[in-house]
C-alpha cells in the first residue's frame, strides 16, 4: 500500500510544484484562494439565512393553517375537506413524524420541517382529546427549488469573483515581478562585470513602494561598487606607472654591477619586480575594457608549438582529432616525433593521424594568445608537478600538470588578482590566471579550469574557429 501523507500536509509532489511557481502565479493563486474562502463563507451565510427565513415562514404558515383546522374541527367535529383538504389536515396522520407526534401528545403545539429528499414538507401538530393528534402538512417543493436556484446563483457569482480576483492578482503580481526580474537581471549583469548597469525608477513617477526601494538600493550599491573598483584600478595603474621609471634605472644600475653571486641575486629580483610591474599595467589595461584585438586566421598546431617553445616550458605536446568509424584493421600507432626546432625536452606527439600541419584554423590575436598560453604553461610548471602536457584538439588547447590541482576557491570563484593558490601549489601573485582570463575575453576565447579525477590541474582554452585561407 502507498503510505498516506501526514494529516495537514500536502504530498511532496504538490509542494514541489507549488514552490516551483513564479511569484506572479503564487500571488494570483493566493488571491484566488483567499477570494474563494470569502465567497464560500458569504455564500454559506446567505444560504443559511435564506433557509432560516424560509423555515420560519413555513412554520408560521403551517401554524396558522393548524389553527384554522382546529377551530373548524372543534365547531363541527370533522375536517372541512372543501377548505383545508383531507390531505392537509388529518387526525392521527400516518405520515406524522414520530418525534412530532410524541411532542404533540405532551400538550404542546409543535412544528417539524423536512427539507431532505424529493418531497420536502412542513408539519404542524397539536393534541386533541388528550389521546389523538391533529396535524397539517404543506409541501415545500417551491421553496426547495428557490433555494437550489439561489445556490446556483451564489456559485456562479462566486466563480466570477474568484476569476476576476485571480486575473487582477496576476496583473498586479506581473507588475511587481517585472520590477523584481529587472532587479535580478541587473544584479546578474553587475556580477558579470557590467558595472554601468542600473535598474532605474520602475513604476509610476512620484510613487514609492518596496520594489522601488529595492531598485534604489541596488543602484546605490552598484554605484558604490563601481566607484571603489574604479578607484582600485586607478591606484593599480598609477602604482605600476610610477614604479616603471625607477625600475628602469634600477635595472640599468644592476647591469653595471660587477659579475658575481650577489649581482645575480640583485638582477633576478629586479627582473621579477619589472615583470610584476608589467603584469600590473596589463591588468590595468584589461580593466579599462579598451583593449582591441588584432585578429587574424592562423593554423593552431604550429602556433601552439611555437608559443610553447618560446615559453621555455618543457611540455609534452600532442595533436589529436576525432576520427570517423575505425577500419577493420586500424593503422599502427605512430611513434612520438620531435617537433622541428623545439627545445630539448619539448616533445610533440600525434595521437591520431592528424598532426600539427593539419590542425584546425582559428581566428585569434597571436600576441594575446601567447600571453594566455604562456601564463597557463608557466603556472603549470611553477605550481604543478610532474610533466606538463599540452593537447591540441580542433580549436581547443588543453594544459595539464600532475600536481595537487587548483584550489577549490579558485574553481568556485574564478581567478582573482593577488589571491594565491594553496601552499601545495606554491606561492604567486595571482596575476597570471587573471591576465589569461582577461586576454581570453578580449579575443573571444574561453578558459575553463578543473581538477581531473586522477589528480593534477587541467586548463582548457577554446578559441573561435576561423575560415581556412584559399
Amino acid at each position: 500500500m502507498t503510505p498516506l501523507p501526514p494529516r495537514g500536509r500536502l504530498p511532496l509532489g504538490r509542494r514541489h510544484r507549488l514552490r516551483s511557481l513564479g511569484l506572479r502565479w503564487k500571488i494570483a493563486v493566493l488571491l484566488a484562494v483567499g477570494c474563494s474562502l470569502v465567497a464560500v463563507t458569504i455564500g454559506v451565510f446567505i444560504h443559511r439565512a435564506r433557509v432560516h427565513q424560509v423555515s420560519d415562514a413555513a412554520r408560521a404558515g403551517a401554524t396558522v393553517e393548524l389553527f384554522r383546522v382546529r377551530q373548524f374541527y372543534e365547531l363541527t367535529g370533522r375536517l372541512d375537506a372543501g377548505k383545508t383538504g383531507a390531505a392537509a389536515g388529518e387526525v392521527d396522520a400516518p405520515g406524522l413524524p414520530p418525534s412530532l407526534r410524541d411532542l404533540a401528545l405532551t400538550g404542546r403545539r409543535s412544528t417539524y420541517i423536512d427539507m431532505s429528499g424529493d418531497h420536502p414538507t412542513v408539519w404542524a401538530a397539536r393534541p386533541i382529546d388528550g389521546k389523538h393528534t391533529l396535524s397539517v402538512h404543506q409541501s415545500l417543493a417551491a421553496e426547495q427549488s428557490e433555494l437550489a436556484d439561489l445556490d446556483q446563483q451564489l456559485v456562479a457569482y462566486g466563480l466570477a469573483v474568484v476569476t476576476l480576483a485571480a486575473v487582477a492578482g496576476a496583473l498586479l503580481a506581473s507588475r511587481l515581478s517585472k520590477g523584481l526580474r529587472t532587479a535580478a537581471e541587473t544584479a546578474r549583469r553587475i556580477t558579470e562585470g557590467d558595472l554601468d548597469a542600473r535598474i532605474g525608477s520602475p513604476g509610476v513617477p512620484g510613487t514609492r513602494d518596496e520594489v522601488a526601494d529595492l531598485s534604489s538600493a541596488v543602484d546605490m550599491m552598484a554605484a558604490s561598487l563601481q566607484s571603489r573598483l574604479e578607484a582600485e584600478q586607478r591606484f593599480t595603474a598609477d602604482v605600476a606607472h610610477e614604479l616603471r621609471t625607477p625600475l628602469t634605472g634600477l635595472h640599468t644600475a644592476a647591469e653595471l654591477l660587477p659579475e658575481g653571486r650577489p649581482t645575480e641575486l640583485v638582477r633576478d629580483r629586479v627582473a621579477a619586480l619589472r615583470s610584476l610591474t608589467e603584469d600590473l599595467l596589463e591588468v590595468a589595461r584589461l580593466d579599462s575594457n579598451r583593449e582591441e584585438a588584432a585578429l587574424d586566421v592562423h593554423r593552431l598546431g604550429p602556433l601552439v608549438a611555437a608559443i610553447t617553445e618560446r615559453s621555455g616550458v618543457a611540455a609534452d605536446i600532442r595533436f589529436t582529432a576525432e576520427l570517423p568509424d575505425p577500419p577493420a584493421e586500424p593503422p599502427p600507432r605512430p611513434e612520438p616525433v620531435t617537433w622541428t626546432g623545439a627545445r630539448a625536452g619539448a616533445v610533440v606527439r600525434a595521437d591520431t593521424v592528424v598532426g600539427a600541419g593539419t590542425s584546425a584554423y582559428v581566428r585569434t590575436d597571436v600576441r594575446r594568445l601567447e600571453r594566455i598560453l604562456g601564463n597557463l604553461l608557466v603556472n603549470a610548471r611553477k605550481h604543478g608537478g610532474g610533466a606538463v602536457e599540452v593537447t591540441v584538439r580542433g580549436t581547443t588547447v588543453a594544459v595539464r600538470d600532475h600536481g595537487k590541482g587548483y584550489p577549490e576557491q579558485l574553481l568556485r570563484e574564478g581567478p582573482q588578482r593577488f589571491l594565491t593558490g594553496t601552499v601545495e601549489r606554491g606561492q604567486g601573485t595571482g596575476l597570471g590566471l587573471t591576465i589569461a582570463f582577461g586576454q581570453a575575453q578580449v579575443i573571444g576565447a574561453r578558459v575553463e579550469l578543473s581538477n581531473p579525477a586522477d589528480g593534477g590541474a587541467y586548463a582548457l582554452l577554446t578559441l573561435p574557429p576561423g575560415p581556412a585561407p584559399r
